[in-house]
């Protein structure tokens, strides 16, 4: 595509559009479909105080809600979708916004419901399980009643939801100061042309082959929030004392519990992922001294970590090059999933092509209703085949589920959302290392493994270790002042990185910058599930048509079962460090190889 040229929306062929009247027809029927659930809302308030009445009523109850929520999720999809294939539309922001405003109306109806289950008799409602028709429900109603113990009095619960926003205060100003306040002094290019920095250009610039240009940048990122150190620790300690506040309040021993414990995960996880990690750091020292040596720098620098240490290839991938190497890939995966990824490309579920007003990068959506849907902006590369097979890996993920399970199971958890789409990765890459005997190609493909690995199992346990010490800092009185944050970081930096690198005092400040730490425990699941994703790729490759048996089953669970014991279906248990150690036992591997390819 000539770049200096993007098309309009009507120029793309349709071909290589997503069909969306798999979803509605036309408009037209969007639009019927959203004045019936308009309509339908107003029946909700009929079951308030019925559900636990008898078993009859709890199915009539749980049926509405089930039906209200596929009606929803199928017109946010649709409404979404247009929405964000041309931004720019008018109309399509107008609907947009209405189904948004129609999803709070409908989550704002049914908000009774889990309150008044909650506060019924259990051992009546689970006499109410043994009715046919609600025998399948057993397993949501295990979680709630899981829950039942951290939920507070009516009144309590609604002071805190009253608060919530107040609550929410400093992870609010944080966004605004990082996002919208925050400014960067300009670069100079080789030229003596000014160039801007911004958090979007920044990582672009540390990939930069001009090593002055990310001396550059890392110096004026990490001036401005040095100059606003004071300010960051406050926000960030007030949202970790909101953290620790709310999981005292409904409880908890931490807030690593609670918040583990609403994803089902045992802190048992965790501890395994850190203790894994921290076992082979060797293993990064090793990609440091590495990276100095093929870089030939006398002093290695955090600004030298993503600039890539083998030359850029020239391996071009137009999209129908992209369909034949994924269709050639996964046949690994064997004849069903496969006919599943030819599904993707004969039944347009993917957007391709990039047009003008379309939203940027790519993602994977769809709802129960619906086949997944892939939005990309195609550039005929190798970064964009790796990433039309990372978000064909999520749509076989709900294809599968969505095919298998009820809708009240046709979701997944965030714990494992990541493990489909990165196995696709991995299967790839092994692939491609097959098919390609160039020793060039061969080192750029390692490279792109190894920096992988080096940014989400390393770099995001790192985080993890981080945000769980300043947690238990505050827990135990400690005060998170810019000199306690700044030393803390410094420190794990320094024990992550090795001596092979040479610290510059300004790392220190990169906690500052890092707006998953608002997130409450949520970095963690990168590492876990690259770790797992690496684990089920080598079982696939190696023990074949059992380990595809196994796998096909964990992309049916959906949330039929918990994150960790959907993940043993496939064969990797998350509690322990095992997953973690066969992941960095591969990256051990291609690294000897990558240092052999350089020699």
């Amino acid at each position: 595509m000539n770049n200096t040229n993007i098309p309009t929306r009507n120029e793309i062929p349709e071909a290589l559009t997503w069909d969306l009247t798999t979803l509605f027809k036309d408009d037209e029927t969007f639009e019927s479909a959203f004045k019936e659930l308009e309509s339908l809302i107003k029946e909700a308030p009929a079951y308030e105080g019925t559900l636990a009445s008898s078993a009859e009523s709890l199915l009539k109850g749980l049926s509405f809600r089930n039906g209200l929520m596929k009606r929803i999720e199928a017109l946010y999809v649709y409404a979404q979708l247009k929405n964000d294939q041309d931004t720019a539309n008018g109309f399509y922001q107008g609907m947009y916004g209405r189904v948004q405003s129609l999803f709070s109306k409908v989550a704002s109806s049914l908000s009774f419901m889990e309150t008044e289950l909650l506060s019924a008799d259990e051992t009546l409602l689970r006499s109410y399980l043994d009715h046919p028709d609600l025998r399948l429900y057993a397993h949501e109603f295990d979680l709630m009643f899981k829950r039942r113990k951290h939920i507070l009095s009516a009144k309590e619960e609604k002071l805190l939801a009253q608060a919530s926003d107040v609550l929410s205060g400093a992870a609010k100003t944080f966004s605004v100061l990082n996002n919208a306040d925050l400014t960067f002094s300009p670069l100079t290019d080789a030229n003596g042309e000014k160039l801007p920095l911004s958090h979007g250009r920044y990582g672009l610039y540390l990939e930069n082959t001009d090593r002055d240009l990310r001396k550059q940048a890392f110096d004026s990122m990490y001036a401005s929030y040095q100059s606003f150190a004071n300010t960051f620790a406050s926000t960030l300690s007030q949202a970790i004392k909101v953290h620790n506040f709310n999981a005292e309040v409904r409880g908890f021993g931490s807030a690593r519990e609670a918040a583990l414990f609403a994803n089902h995960i045992p802190e048992d996880v965790y501890d395994a992922l850190v203790e894994a990690v921290n076992q082979r750091l060797d293993l990064l020292h090793r990609y440091v001294g590495l990276r100095k040596k093929s870089l030939k720098l006398e002093t290695l620098r955090m600004y030298d970590l993503y600039v890539p240490i083998v030359d850029e290839i020239e391996l071009p991938f137009s999209y129908a090059d992209a369909k034949d190497t994924l269709l050639d890939a996964f046949k690994v995966l064997g004849e069903d999933y496969l006919s599943g990824i030819q599904k993707a490309f004969d039944e347009r579920w993917i957007d391709v092509m990039e047009n003008a007003g379309k939203r940027s990068g790519a993602y994977s959506s769809g709802c129960y209703v619906s086949n997944p849907f892939v939005l990309l902006n195609w550039q005929d590369n190798l970064d964009n085949l790796y990433t039309l097979a990372h978000e064909l890996g999520h749509s076989m993920h709900s294809f599968y589920t969505r095919k298998n399970q009820d809708f009240i199971y046709g979701d997944y958890s965030i714990f494992v959302a990541e493990v489909a789409s990165t196995t696709n990765e991995n299967l790839l890459t092994a692939y491609l290392l097959e098919k390609y005997e160039d020793p060039k190609i061969q080192a750029y493909l390692i490279n792109h493994f190894l920096d992988g690995v080096k940014g989400t199992v390393y770099r995001q346990t790192q985080f993890a270790e981080f945000e769980h010490s300043v947690h238990k800092a505050d827990q135990s009185g400690i005060a998170l002042t810019p000199d306690f944050l700044n030393q803390s970081y410094a420190e794990l930096n320094r024990r992550y990185y090795g001596e092979a690198m040479t610290y510059d005092e300004a790392i220190q400040y990169e906690w500052a910058r890092i707006p998953h730490f608002y997130y409450n425990y949520y970095v963690y699941q990168y590492a876990t599930g690259f770790s797992a994703a690496s684990a089920l790729s080598a079982k696939i490759l190696s023990e074949g048509q059992s380990a595809i048996d196994r796998y096909l089953d964990f992309l049916k669970a959906g949330s039929s079962v918990t994150p960790i014991e959907a993940l043993k279906l496939a064969g990797v248990d998350m509690t322990s460090n095992q997953a973690v150690v066969e992941a960095l036992d591969l990256f051990e591997q291609r690294l000897n190889r990558l240092e052999a390819l350089l020699a």
